[in-house]
């Protein structure tokens, strides 16, 4: 301490200068680190969605002669009228297989998976455990390692190049079987299912009742990450699908980009077109089942 000449003691100016940091300021600076990290990430996302649209407006010698960044005229509506009228509009054959497979089977397996999941987590039976340690290392199989098995099997009960061969594997999931049992346990309570026991309802009916209805945002998860995952799938139907009347959107522009190489046919532009159409179905799912997820479920709650 400081002595000044009225007698009055005063702190040391270096004691005086130091000062606590800004609680506030520290947290808009990881704000705006954490936002020029989301900016980014959004522009490495979108980046080759932007470039897919910018090809798809152009024609051969502009996808080839142009920047590919950005437009070089504009003839999408040129692309769009060869790609649904080529070999007579075998791609929209091949779209209503990819909107078979996906849908049928996403559906059918999404109600499978939450009836498992039910099962497993609210009934008590010997192996229950066991059971559902097999489930969490099945979805630990690559479905590659399982791609020679299934085209073994279907090709010995006359199976292969059907579209049996494709939904019969959608409908097992044991991946959604998981994520079924984990939503309900955190979503249905064991009370609200004696209450409709001691009220008479049977089994089947509290499921589909109750159930169901409490399990509709988990529902909606389970099929939206089937469907992409059936519609993205290429290994599969390369394998057990030969006809090209059963090929998926994936085999499909997977075969027309092959034919510049095989035939000298550059039919680039048409798969490029076919690339970008074969996406809106998805981005219009996500925006369909946007209001499920943002409904949500009150957890553990009792009526």
């Amino acid at each position: 301490m400081l002595t000044t000449d009225n007698g009055t003691k005063q702190a040391p100016a270096a004691v005086r200068r130091i000062t606590r940091p800004d609680p506030a300021a520290r947290s808009r600076g990881g704000q705006r680190f954490l936002l020029v990290g989301l900016t980014l990430a959004s522009v490495y996302s979108l980046f080759p969605v932007w470039w897919l649209i910018v090809a798809a407006t152009k024609n051969r010698v502009g996808l080839y002669q142009s920047n590919g960044l950005w437009f070089s005229g504009w003839h999408l509506w040129d692309n769009l009228h060869q790609l649904f009228t080529y070999e007579n509009g075998i791609f929209l054959r091949w779209t209503a297989n990819s909107f078979l497979y996906a849908g049928a089977g996403s559906l059918g397996g999404t109600l499978l998976a939450l009836a498992t999941g039910y099962g497993l987590a609210r009934f008590q039976f010997p192996g229950r455990h066991l059971v559902f340690a097999c489930v969490v290392g099945s979805f630990l199989i690559p479905i590659a390692l399982l791609t020679l098995p299934l085209y073994l099997l279907f090709s010995q009960i006359g199976m292969v190049d059907t579209p049996w061969a494709m939904l019969i594997p959608c409908l097992i999931n044991p991946f959604s079987v998981y994520l079924a049992k984990v939503y309900t346990e955190a979503t249905i309570p064991y009370e609200l299912l004696e209450a409709a026991r001691i009220d008479g309802a049977g089994e089947l009916r509290i499921f589909v009742s109750i159930v169901l209805r409490m399990m509709t945002t988990g529902g909606a998860t389970v099929f939206l990450l089937a469907f992409v995952n059936t519609w993205n799938a290429f290994f599969l139907p390369l394998t057990v699908l030969r006809g090209e009347n059963n090929w998926t959107l994936n085999i499909g522009l997977y075969n027309w980009s092959g034919k510049r190489l095989e035939s000298g046919v550059d039919l680039t532009s048409l798969v490029l077109t076919g690339a970008l159409l074969s996406i809106v179905p998805m981005a219009i799912m996500m925006v369909a089942m946007r209001r499920y997820w943002r409904t949500g479920v009150t957890l553990g709650a009792l009526k």
